[in-house]
C-alpha cells in the first residue's frame, strides 16, 4: 500500500526531500548484510510506499509540495532531479509568490480556501497513482504561517474528502529561544486543530535535533539541512519496510495502518515521538560495534527518563516504579525522578542477528499506564536487512509523556501573551476570532492533563 506525502512551506518541502533521499539511498544500499531476494523484496516493498515508476525508470515521489512562495520548492524540484536516482513529479506542485508573513491566520483563512480546489485537486492525482492507499504523511513545521496554517487546513479538508484514509502529520516543535515572536500562537492553533483532524500527530523537536548533531554527529556549524537529515534518517529507520510477523518473510502492507493501531489506543492521546540508536558520523561508525543487549538497554533507559538521544542525555538515575505500588505512590515517585509514563511503545530492529534480541525488559508493566496491559502496549517491528549502513539499528516509537513539559511551556507562553491581548490584532483581521483562541487552550490544557494522568 502507498502513502501520499504532502510537504507543506519552507520547512516541510526541505525536509520531504531529505526523507525521500533517504528512503531511497537506503533501499538501494549495498551493505544491507542480506541476500539479494530480500533485498530486492525490500526495494520493491519501499518502492510501493513511497515511489511510482516513470517511463524512462527514474522513480517519482509520491509526493504533493506546497508552498506560497516559488524559492524552496524549485530549489527542491531542482535538487532532486540533478541526483538523477528520483525525482519529484512535474506537476505535483503549487506556488504563490506571495508567503503567509509567519501569520496562521493567513495561512488558515486566506490562502487555504484561495487555493483549496487546486491543491485537493493535486492531492487526487496523487491518489489516483496508488493502487491501494495506506493513507496521508503531512509533512510541516508548527511555528510559522503556511505550514502551520495552511497545513492544518489541508488536514482538515483531507479529513472531509478521505474520511477512510489515515492522516499522520509529522510536526517540526519549534526552537524553545523563538524565531519567531508569534510562534506561540501559531502553534498552539496548529496543534488544537490538527488534534480535531489527525489521526496521529508525529512530534520532532527542533532542539533535540540540533543536540544531536553537535553532541553525536560531531558536527561544528550546524546548519538545517543537517538537521534535517538526522530528521530523515529516523523517519527512514520507521518508515522502511519491516517483516510482517515474526518468522515471516513477508514486508507489511499497510505502515500508517500498522503505526496507527499499535500506537494510538485513544484518540485522547495521539502525540508520538522517535528515538533512534545509534546515531554518529560515519566515520565514528567505521570504529564501532554494538551489541542487542547494549543497544537495547541504552534505548530503553532513554525511554523512561525522557532522553532524546543517548549517552550525553541519559539519566540513568530515574527507575520505573514498583508494579506494585499504589497510584497515588507511583505518581509521587514519577514527579520526583521525572520518570516518563508510556501509553504505547513500538520498537523496530533492523540488522544483524535481529531474532537473538530479547525484548523483555519492554514488557514492564511499570512503563505503561494501569489500563493498558503491556501486551497490547507493547509491539516489536524486525528485519535483518540493515539501516544505512548501521549493522544494527533499533528505533523507538512511543506514546507517552515526552511532550507534556514543552506543550505546557508553549500554552503558558501563548496565554500570557493572549492575557495581555499582544499581537491578537493580526489574527483577528483574518478571521480567528478570541474564541477560537480559547477553544484552542481548553483542549490543550485538556490534552496535558490526560498525559500528566497516565
Amino acid at each position: 500500500m502507498s502513502i501520499v506525502t504532502v510537504q507543506l512551506g519552507q520547512c516541510g518541502n526541505q525536509i520531504g526531500f531529505e526523507v525521500f533521499d533517504a528512503l531511497f539511498s537506503d533501499s538501494h544500499c549495498p551493505q544491507g548484510l542480506c541476500s539479494k531476494r530480500e533485498n530486492e523484496a525490500y526495494q520493491a516493498s519501499c518502492k510501493e510506499r513511497f515511489f511510482s515508476e516513470e517511463e524512462n525508470g527514474v522513480p517519482i515521489a509520491r509526493a504533493v509540495l506546497v508552498d506560497m512562495e516559488p524559492k524552496v520548492i524549485n530549489q527542491t524540484l531542482s535538487k532532486a532531479a540533478q541526483s538523477g536516482r528520483w525525482k519529484y513529479g512535474q506537476r505535483s506542485c503549487f506556488c504563490q509568490k506571495q508567503g503567509s508573513g509567519n501569520n496562521w491566520a493567513y495561512g488558515y483563512s486566506v490562502h487555504g480556501p484561495r487555493h483549496e480546489e487546486s491543491i485537493m485537486n493535486l492531492i487526487q492525482k496523487e491518489v489516483e497513482k496508488c493502487d491501494s492507499l495506506s493513507g496521508f504523511f503531512i509533512i510541516m513545521s508548527m511555528a510559522g504561517g503556511t505550514g502551520s496554517g495552511l497545513g492544518a487546513f489541508i488536514t482538515r479538508n483531507l479529513q472531509d474528502q478521505y474520511s477512510n484514509s489515515l492522516k499522520m502529520n509529522h510536526i517540526i516543535w519549534p526552537y524553545g529561544t523563538g524565531e519567531v515572536i508569534v510562534q506561540n500562537y501559531n502553534s498552539i492553533l496548529t496543534l488544537s486543530h490538527l488534534y480535531r483532524s489527525s489521526d496521529a500527530l508525529l512530534v520532532h523537536e527542533n532542539d533535540a535535533l540540533h543536540k544531536i548533531c553537535a553532541k553525536l554527529m560531531n558536527i561544528k556549524q550546524i546548519s538545517f539541512r543537517d538537521i534535517n537529515q538526522v530528521l530523515a534518517h529516523q523517519l527512514g529507520s520507521v518508515f522502511q519496510p519491516t517483516y510482517s510477523e515474526e518468522g515471516s518473510s513477508h514486508y507489511r502492507r499497510n505502515p500508517l495502518g500498522d503505526l496507527m493501531e499499535n500506537l494510538v489506543p485513544h484518540p485522547e492521546f495521539k502525540m508520538l515521538g522517535v528515538r533512534n540508536i545509534p546515531q554518529m558520523s560515519e566515520h565514528s561508525l567505521a570504529y564501532s560495534t554494538f551489541t542487542w543487549a547494549g543497544l537495547l538497554k541504552h534505548l530503553r533507559q532513554m525511554l523512561i527518563s525522557n532522553a532524546k538521544m543517548e549517552e550525553v542525555g541519559i539519566d540513568w538515575q530515574v527507575r520505573p516504579p514498583l508494579s506494585g505500588a499504589p497510584t497515588l505512590g507511583k505518581m509521587s515517585v514519577n514527579r520526583n525522578l521525572h520518570f516518563n509514563t508510556s501509553l504505547a511503545n513500538l520498537v523496530i530492529l533492523r540488522g544483524k542477528e535481529v531474532h537473538s534480541a530479547d525484548l523483555g525488559g519492554f514488557k514492564d508493566p511499570a512503563l505503561y499506564t494501569s489500563w493498558l496491559e503491556p501486551d497490547n502496549a507493547f509491539n516489536m517491528w524486525k528485519t535483518q536487512r540493515a539501516f544505512n549502513k548501521y549493522e544494527k539499528s533499533a528505533a523507538l516509537v512511543s506514546n507517552s509523556q515526552f511532550l507534556v513539559k514543552p506543550l505546557d511551556m508553549i500554552v503558558g507562553k501563548a496565554w500570557n501573551m493572549f492575557a495581555s491581548k499582544a499581537y491578537i490584532h493580526q489574527y483577528t483581521k483574518f478571521g480567528i476570532e478570541e474564541e477560537d483562541f480559547l477553544d484552542s487552550f481548553t483542549l490543550l490544557e485538556q490534552v496535558v492533563a490526560s498525559y500528566r494522568n497516565l
